[in-house]
């Protein structure tokens, strides 16, 4: 007994003095984000199964979707790519300066103004838009899409809010506070649902309303209450704001051209038989989930820490970035090995039930096995991502998305020939392995120009 507590007297004393490392912060902060992603995944799970209970697949459902896809369209290629690049260069203002209210104010303009307009194109462009990708429809069903779409259009500006102070948060290590800013939208939806009956066609929408604006609420109050919002007057000259407007268009365009890659794979499923798209579909889910719980932690907080060391020590960002590279391909790997090995038997537990038989599991695990694939590289391709925009590097990222875009067409093409419907999910993973290793190739020829030249 003795020596079972003076082990783990001794583990405990390893523990503390590794946490006392600065990259024990790092791993700290990613386990907050990954276990409070845990929870609102696990919440929004539960509002799925809720607004399936309320509405299955009705119209109702379906109208909603075409009128939230163009506003979370906008928020994930317009918004987010403004705050990825506020963050670095944030932080490179806050060491040259002690006071940042002007940077702060400066981008708030920017980034309230680049919400106020794409609100305006929305409203002015949405009969054209509807009857162009929608085509052959009744009014009602139009009417039904903009009076939701009219209710969930004021939630650009406040993501836009939010996507500021959520930056600002975590450039001061506030990972707790920023990440559970997600969790507002599915519990006010999930309430507006109660009430269903009452609120009708508008339920979901309001929810969506209710929780954005909740949550730039909670923002708000946590941003003066850590002392981190401040406002002065606006400085559009400043150096720090220069860079950013020259780094918004490059990131911009990247995550445009990343949004077509999955349209491109569901046109070319929709070419063969019926079922292709569903059993993709299927083979997708379980890969990106995976992804998305490992992707989340990660590159919410590397990138304030490859700011923070950037702005002090470029050469150790280089070398801590190549630890973390060949860290995760081993990690990652096993993981990835793991997980093709036990695909079928994963597939049957959570899919082969009712219509969904064992002729199905034969197809949609092979299609799963090739989605796995990705997930190291993937992942890899994320934090090198987050390096690139940590020191200002964003334009490279457009020229890797066209090729990721090319080479996604020409795979796709030469392997559903191939092996058919499994071809698109190799395609995609190997797409993601050449994005890997082109941008690594990049990073390391940039680091031997800056420091060898």
């Amino acid at each position: 007994m003795k020596k079972i507590l003076s082990f783990l007297k001794s583990t405990s004393d390893i523990l503390k003095s590794i946490l006392k490392k600065q990259k024990s912060q790092l791993l700290s902060n990613m386990l907050i984000v990954g276990g409070i992603s845990l929870l609102v995944k696990g919440i929004s799970f539960f509002k799925e199964i809720f607004i399936a209970d309320t509405y299955g697949v009705s119209l109702l459902l379906d109208t909603f979707l075409i009128a939230v896809l163009i506003p979370t369209f906008i928020q994930s290629v317009f918004i987010n790519s403004y705050g990825s690049v506020f963050i670095p260069n944030y932080l490179l203002e806050k060491k040259a300066k002690k006071d940042t209210s002007s940077f702060q104010s400066s981008s708030f303009i920017i980034t309230v103004g680049i919400g106020l307009l794409m609100i305006l194109i929305i409203y002015i462009g949405v009969d054209y838009y509807l009857e162009y990708l929608f085509p052959g429809h009744e009014n009602a069903y139009y009417d039904l899409i903009k009076t939701q779409l009219f209710i969930i259009l004021p939630c650009i500006l406040f993501w836009a809010i939010s996507s500021l102070i959520s930056g600002l948060l975590m450039a001061d290590n506030e990972f707790l506070v920023s990440s559970l800013n997600a969790i507002f939208i599915p519990i006010a939806t999930i309430i507006c649902l109660f009430f269903h009956n009452e609120l009708q066609e508008k339920a979901l929408a309001l929810g969506m309303l209710v929780g954005s604006f909740s949550s730039t609420i909670y923002l708000i109050y946590f941003g003066f209450k850590k002392r981190l919002l401040k406002l002065g007057s606006p400085n559009f000259k400043n150096d720090n704001i220069q860079v950013i407007l020259k780094q918004v268009p490059a990131k911009v365009s990247s995550g445009l051209i990343n949004g077509v890659n999955p349209m491109i794979d569901q046109y070319f499923s929709a070419q063969m038989a019926i079922g292709a798209i569903a059993a993709l579909n299927y083979g997708y889910k379980i890969p990106m989930v995976t992804i998305s719980l490992l992707s989340i932690p990660i590159g919410s907080t590397i990138l304030p820490y490859f700011s923070n060391k950037a702005a002090e020590n470029r050469e150790d960002t280089f070398l801590y970035l190549k630890k973390m590279i060949k860290m995760c391909l081993i990690g990652l790997s096993l993981v990835t090995l793991i997980l093709i090995i036990f695909s079928k038997l994963i597939i049957t537990i959570f899919f082969e039930r009712g219509e969904f038989n064992s002729d199905n599991t034969d197809i949609v695990y092979l299609i799963q096995q090739m989605y796995f694939i990705q997930i190291p590289f993937y992942i890899i391709g994320i934090i090198m991502n987050k390096y690139l925009t940590a020191i200002n590097k964003n334009n490279f990222l457009v020229w890797s998305s066209i090729l990721s875009l090319s080479l996604n067409i020409l795979f796709n093409y030469t392997f559903v020939e191939w092996i058919g419907i499994k071809g698109l999910a190799l395609a995609t993973s190997l797409v993601s392995l050449i994005n890997a290793l082109v941008i690594y190739l990049y990073i390391t020829k940039q680091h031997s120009k800056e420091f060898y030249v």
